[in-house]
């Protein structure tokens, strides 16, 4: 394999190498965080109009829309760039391996360990082409809700041609109720991501550099 250099001085590095996020990851990971901020926020507008928690409404500063009609506009509109990008990104990371080399395996001594180490507050995240066990946790339970929201939202959206599903969910309503708990496991993840790449501003600048090379080992049979 041969190598490339650039610059006087600079690091060698292999010409095949590959960083910890190439520029798919790198975009679908912002267009996913942008279209996630509209559907959440225009879902709030909805929720207004018929809340499930009694007492609590979103102000017009938390809503996309004035009322629900220009929020259901939004969300929709959300809801195909999302779903698409969501599409690619699993393909993407099934195709390449990512999936499984960036979150596989967990084990719970590692979850144990990690947990400590956060409580400690003990979390330079060196080695970023690593996730520890926590974050494994929260990206998979991420996927899962994102996954959870499509089946829930597609019951609420089209609930007549989609009788079976909406009784297999135990209802309209409780679709509802099914889809409001997913957008909040997902506005948990989303907080706690956020607070996570502020105490270690390095990994905001990976996801928009591409971070660093990975090793022949640790990129085998991924990200080809």
């Amino acid at each position: 394999m041969g190598e490339a250099v650039s610059g006087p001085g600079a690091a060698v590095v292999p010409a095949r190498a590959r960083r910890l996020h190439p520029v798919p990851i790198r975009i679908m990971h912002w267009v996913n965080a942008a279209v996630m901020l509209v559907m959440i926020t225009s879902g709030w507008g909805i929720y207004d109009d018929d809340v499930i928690i009694h007492g609590l409404h979103f102000g017009g500063f938390w809503r996309l829309g004035d009322w629900a009609a220009p929020s259901l506009q939004w969300h929709f509109a959300g809801m195909w760039i999302l779903g698409i990008n969501g599409l690619v990104y699993l393909t993407y990371g099934f195709a390449t391996g990512r999936l499984r080399e960036r979150l596989l395996p967990i084990r719970i001594r590692d979850v144990v360990q990690t947990v400590r180490d956060t409580l400690r507050f003990k979390i330079a995240h060196e080695d970023l082409t690593v996730y520890n066990a926590v974050q494994k946790i929260l990206y998979i339970v991420a996927i899962v809700a994102g996954i959870s929201q499509v089946i829930t939202g597609i019951a609420i959206w089209k609930p007549v041609q989609f009788a079976p599903l909406v009784s297999l969910l135990g209802g309209f309503q409780t679709a509802r109720v099914l889809h409001f708990a997913g957008m909040a496991v997902i506005v948990g993840f989303l907080i706690v991501h956020t607070a996570l790449a502020l105490l270690v501003p390095k990994t905001i600048w990976a996801m928009l550099a591409g971070g660093p090379f990975l090793k022949p080992a640790a990129k085998r049979g991924a990200l080809k």
